[in-house]
């Protein structure tokens, strides 16, 4: 196989390569004057089966073509398989339509990626997920409960401890974990008045006395999971902590999190983590490059990925 790394995490694609064992393909990845993308591969790729490590981060637009651009270069060299890992799969919020004439951005991404010459796509904790139904290639899903898992057993025990939905379309996610853990589950139900602002409006499930850990799939302005907090707090539970697979963590975001009640908030390295998280006291990162790398040894072995969760 070959790894081929984009702009948008080198350290991620780095440490998945020293997991695997192998050097990441020498390639040049700039931008021109006026800011376009130019890719140039400089080992032989025909006949390979190549891997393409580039998360649609911030800045989202950008990092979407230098994926496109990357993926065309190795259509043409002649490439036998392209696989698109995508740790952070920009543009899935937009999953369906919320009001009149307003697009389906995740299923035009989906078109992009598959149009631009993808053969599969390797992605983790998708928000919602249909989105695999966008792509007419294969798509595998990787899931964050093997990390956090453990990690909750290791620094927090079970003891007292419930896992939070902070809403209710996460409620599998966080009765996945609860499953793991033979712990409680809870539920926030909120309110959303408008995008990047929500309400919380009442806990539903048994909190009091309890030490409570919220898991959602991103984390962004970070206001859902400290009035998340705020209301575990008011209604009782005794700490609350939040693991959150995508840490988005636009402006303001850990400023938010640092002044809120929540104990800590442990995110992976799914997007590349900016200075200002990696100083946050309150922030800690997990490294998914273990698990990325596992995955995409067993893509490129015909090996089932599906077991990688049993």
């Amino acid at each position: 196989m070959k790894l081929l790394a984009g702009n948008s995490n080198r350290p991620l694609a780095e440490a998945i390569a020293a997991y695997l064992r192998v050097e990441l393909t020498r390639a040049k990845v700039q931008r021109f004057n006026d800011m376009e993308v130019f890719v140039e591969i400089h080992e032989n790729v025909r006949g390979e089966d190549v891997f393409i490590i580039q998360s649609t981060s911030y800045p989202a637009n950008d990092n979407l073509m230098e994926l496109l651009v990357c993926t065309d270069a190795l259509r043409r060299a002649s490439a036998k398989r392209i696989t698109a890992v995508v740790p952070y799969f920009g543009y899935a919020r937009q999953d369906r339509k919320p009001g009149p004439r307003t697009p389906i951005s995740a299923k035009l991404v989906a078109n992009l990626v598959t149009e631009a010459g993808a053969h599969r796509v390797l992605t983790m904790e998708l928000h919602a997920g249909q989105i695999q139904g966008f792509f007419d290639i294969p798509v595998d899903n990787l899931f964050s409960t093997p990390l956090m898992v453990p990690d909750i057993k290791a620094n927090l025990g079970t003891d007292d401890l419930t896992i939070v939905s902070p809403d209710v379309g996460g409620v599998q996610r966080a009765r996945g974990f609860a499953k793991r853990l033979d712990v409680g589950l809870a539920i926030i139900d909120k309110r959303r008045e408008r995008a990047g602002h929500s309400e919380v409006m009442n806990v539903i499930g048994e909190v009091e006395g309890r030490r409570c850990i919220l898991v959602d799939d991103i984390v962004d302005s970070g206001g859902t999971l400290c009035n998340a907090a705020d209301a575990l707090l008011e209604a009782g539970a005794t700490a609350v902590q939040a693991y959150v697979t995508h840490g988005v963590l636009s402006a303001g975001a850990v400023s938010r999190i640092a002044a809120s009640s929540l104990e800590r908030l442990v995110i992976t390295d799914s997007i590349r983590p900016t200075e200002g998280v990696r100083v946050a006291d309150k922030v800690r990162v997990l490294s998914i490059a273990p698990l990325i790398g596992e995955a995409i040894a067993r893509i490129a072995s015909e090996a089932s990925v599906s077991s990688l969760f049993d």
